[in-house]
């Protein structure tokens, strides 16, 4: 049905934005790839992957609940960058095996806009399963 290739990119949600886009700036030596301002999201580029971050006071970051420490989280999501990407084949999938998908939706990820949906493991962390970018999808 589909391979897993890599992971596309985690998303933190964070505190001090300037505090921590200076430590994967200039500690980790990431570059700042992509600002989404108006919904508080700040794209890193971490080799073939992204590193999100998210700060918890912004609109993105309000819909994660409580701000990191010991009884909030940090990471909203991973996201699995696999091979073949067929939305109904995929949510098809999850269905027979007991789990809900999100519907098939367009986001950006570390090659690009591309297919993407959602799904909870068992306890509740949030994966996302995305596919090529729209312009060289795997087939």
């Amino acid at each position: 049905m589909f391979r897993i290739k890599h992971i596309d990119h985690v998303v933190l949600r964070v505190i001090d934005i300037k505090r921590m886009m200076r430590f994967y700036i200039d500690v980790l030596g990431c570059e700042l790839e992509k600002t989404q301002e108006n919904v508080g999201l700040y794209q890193l580029r971490a080799g073939s992957s992204l590193i999100d971050l998210v700060p918890v006071d912004s609109r993105l970051g309000k819909m994660g609940g409580a701000a990191p420490g010991m009884e909030g989280r940090n990471l909203d999501h991973f996201c699995l960058r696999i091979e073949s990407f067929d939305g109904e084949s995929i949510l098809s999938h999850l269905c027979e095996k007991g789990y809900d998908g999100s519907r098939v939706e367009s986001r950006y990820g570390a090659e690009g806009d591309g297919p993407s949906i959602y799904v909870k493991d068992p306890e509740g962390n949030t994966i996302e399963l995305k596919g090529a970018p729209w312009e060289t999808q795997d087939t």
